[in-house]
């Protein structure tokens, strides 16, 4: 089944290891064929690996992008969600973990990339709560 893309101006992608950059007018790329294909703001540099749930995303990331690294990444990923596993309590983030790491296992990198994207939206719910919580001692 083709792979539809519509593209912003300026929006890059990666698509197999390259990035790729549309121009200055929307765009429309259909692929098809399979391919690795990650919008911009699904990109994320290992810099930007700074919390326990992005260390999880960067290897499948990783993973997904150049599935010949994916014996390299591997022990990274499964060591980080190991880790975020014991830390947490929530049954619907463990479910995501396990879900995770079966993709990983059946070499289904994308749909291990969209869990581990669950996994850093949930942390960032949990961090922007904090941080609401925070703001409003600092208020009183």
């Amino acid at each position: 089944m083709p792979l539809k893309l519509s593209l912003k101006p300026g929006e890059k992608f990666v698509l197999n290891g390259a990035v790729v950059q549309n121009g200055d007018r929307r765009g429309v790329l259909i692929l098809q064929n399979k391919a690795s294909v990650l919008r911009e703001k699904d990109i994320m540099q290992q810099a930007e690996a700074d919390t326990p749930a992005k260390r999880i995303y960067f290897p499948v990331m990783m993973m997904y992008l150049d599935e010949a690294s994916a014996p390299k990444v591997y022990d990274e990923f499964a060591l980080r969600l190991t880790e975020f596993m014991g830390a947490s309590r929530n049954p619907d983030v463990l479910a995501e973990c396990v879900s995770a790491s079966r993709h990983v296992m059946a070499r289904e990198y994308y749909k291990a990339l969209m869990s581990a994207r669950k996994l850093v939206d949930y942390e960032e719910g949990l961090a922007n709560v904090a941080s609401g919580v925070q703001d409003r001692s600092d208020a009183v």
